[in-house]
């Protein structure tokens, strides 16, 4: 009879179980997407391919200076916005500091002027002599 007082306006018993049957599952779904909510796994670290990814349209820029181009920028804007953690911005150093010895012709003058060039604060220069360690 728990039915009947939950729904006293419903006449018809049938109709009342089937509504508080979906009721039920309506609170069980509800519960269930909470909880998916709060127990969502934290993104994936930062990964070099990650850092590569973002700064690959730089790459004519940091070779031979001249204006930084706006999909640059954006990659370096996303690199600086997904690096939050400390080890976070120590993986993006230490993966730019391979990425620097990888590849040749890179202009270091070039490579420290990129973040204020693209309006971006990091708390390191971007150099083959960056000790990533010291990043806080």
């Amino acid at each position: 009879m728990v039915s009947s007082i939950a729904f006293p306006h419903i006449k018809n018993k049938h109709i009342r179980n089937h509504t508080s049957c979906f009721t039920m599952m309506m609170k069980v779904l509800c519960i269930m997407i909470i909880c998916m909510v709060v127990v969502a796994p934290h993104a994936a670290t930062l990964t070099c391919g990650d850092v590569n990814s973002k700064l690959i349209p730089c790459l004519n820029y940091l070779k031979h200076g001249g204006k930084v181009p706006v999909p640059c920028c954006k990659g370096v804007k996303g690199l600086n916005a997904a690096a939050k953690t400390t080890a976070e911005k120590k993986t993006a150093c230490s993966c730019m500091k391979k990425a620097y010895k990888r590849l040749s012709g890179i202009k270091e003058d070039n490579a420290v002027a990129l973040p204020k060039k693209c309006g971006v604060s990091i708390p390191y220069k971007i150099s083959p002599h960056t000790d990533c360690n010291k990043i806080k």
